[in-house]
């Protein structure tokens, strides 16, 4: 048994549900009095220079690129609901250098472009720092650093050989972790400083929003995009009530059935939930120490993400989220599916074991939602009708920093240009596609089975595992 399966076999149920009693059932970033008023929907037509759907992270930044670029081009983006409520204003807020969701994964997958892409996604964050600094940006952008902490013995020796093969970590061992942010369960840590910044991802998507706005960028929420079409003068985009016409598309609707068909094979919706705990008091919070306020990423397939928080008046808290990625049959995306009181009751568990002087601190939200994922866990490109629409996908839940290198390809694409980033494989291959259900529930649910056993087997993938990565559908967290 690993230590999270001890604590929810020894942890009551009435104390996980005294620590979920007052949880509102919405993610804490979006239950903000900040929280802008939606754009005009749509009625009637537009036309643009480029239109842009979908109001998250990759629409926001390929509005915000293409008028750096050139002012004069005129920029329309249509948001079927409000700017940032879905992935982009629930998710931890953690802005990472990755292009390809870590190294390891990174590496297996694409080899010889690999050192480059780490070039180029430490590239991509500084550009979003300097992005924030020059706009003024109120999105609470912390440069922290992230620690990969241990829970297993197994997992402490992994990050001493991982910190000695590379100059950017610094191992942490037992005593020396607890020094940094107390808690039994952490055997040890790396410390990565310089590749991932902390933000409050809901106003970072309002604040790409006012910077949009203030370059000319045309917004209209409330406004769904029905259907795409295209003749050789044009592409139409039809809505409820109006159509739109543009030269140049660029697709951003993440888990949302993409508008290029051909692209909605590669992605499905997984399932990912947070929690986050009432304000600390000072005494909690000089007892956890955690001054460093870095980012916290544990070892196991099965992975929690932990940070601090700071509320307007200067209240600290601790969102505490993933372990659970549930996908179900049929892969839809519905609502319903946002609260999941199993996954509530783990994370509680896992964070009581984790922060035992916490107990009685209890929570002030949960909340979940889909997140797309691809094969090979980082983001796909596509083209159609002439290479006069692009599309990206795939981020799989490393969208905060990774969307804006993404919203930087589709506008290399749409130009016609060919440009360093359009010439990698990172770009011209795709992931393997899924196969239609119920084959991929079957496999989504062998995988999640086989990687929790070999979390309580030392980390040792077994043969389905094994079987997975020599066919490009494994990840090793």
């Amino acid at each position: 048994m690993t230590v999270f399966d001890k604590a929810e076999a020894t942890i009551e149920s009435r104390r996980i549900e005294a620590a979920l009693a007052e949880a509102a059932p919405t993610a804490y970033w979006l239950d903000d009095p900040t929280r802008p008023a939606a754009e005009p929907a749509l009625h009637g037509g537009a036309t643009a220079d480029l239109a842009v759907v979908g109001g998250g992270y990759s629409g926001l930044w390929t509005a915000l690129l293409a008028k750096e670029r050139d002012p004069g081009r005129s920029v329309v983006l249509l948001e079927g609901c409000r700017i940032g409520w879905a992935a982009s204003g629930r998710n931890g807020g953690f802005c990472e250098a990755s292009l390809t969701h870590g190294a390891s994964n990174g590496r297996a997958r694409l080899p010889h472009e690999f050192d480059r892409l780490q070039e180029l996604g430490r590239e991509n964050l500084d550009e979003i720092a300097n992005t924030v600094r020059r706009y003024a940006m109120a999105c609470d952008f912390e440069d922290t650093g992230l620690i990969r902490v241990a829970t297993e013995p197994h997992q402490a020796d992994c990050l001493r050989e991982a910190a000695n093969a590379d100059p950017n970590l610094e191992f942490l061992d037992g005593a020396q972790m607890r020094s940094e942010v107390n808690s039994p369960l952490y055997l040890a840590g790396a410390r990565e400083s310089g590749a991932t910044a902390l933000v409050n991802p809901a106003r970072l998507a309002w604040e790409l929003r006012r910077v949009c706005l203030e370059l000319g960028v045309v917004i209209y929420e409330h406004t769904q995009v029905r259907s795409l079409a295209a003749d050789s003068r044009a592409i139409t985009l039809t809505t409820d009530e109006g159509v739109v016409t543009a030269q140049r598309v660029a697709l951003g609707t993440n888990v949302f059935p993409a508008l290029l068909k051909s692209a909605r094979k590669y992605t499905i919706p997984v399932y990912d939930y947070a929690l986050m705990t009432n304000p600390l008091s000072a005494s909690q919070l000089t007892d956890l120490r955690w001054s460093g306020r870095e980012g916290l990423t544990d070892l196991n397939n099965r992975f929690h993400y932990s940070r601090l928080t700071t509320d307007a008046d200067g209240a600290t808290r601790i969102l505490y989220g993933g372990y659970d990625a549930i996908y179900t049959l049929g892969g839809k995306v519905e609502p319903t599916r946002d609260q999941r009181p199993e996954s509530f009751a783990k994370l509680v568990a896992h964070f009581l074991a984790t922060y035992p002087q916490l107990e009685g601190l209890g929570f002030s939200h949960k909340w979940g939602g889909a997140i797309d994922t691809c094969s090979r866990f980082f983001s796909f490109f596509s083209t159609g009708h002439d290479s006069r629409v692009a599309h990206a996908a795939g981020f799989t839940g490393l969208g905060v920093g990774a969307t804006r290198y993404g919203a930087n390809i589709m506008l290399d694409l749409l130009s016609g240009q060919t440009t360093e980033r359009t010439t990698m494989d990172f770009v011209k291959k795709k992931p393997i596609p899924f196969p239609p259900d119920p084959i991929t529930y079957i496999g989504a649910q062998a995988s999640i089975f086989e990687m929790a056993r070999a979390d309580r087997n030392q980390g040792k993938r077994g043969f389905w595992l094994k079987t997975m990565d020599a066919m490009g559908l494994g990840f090793d967290s």
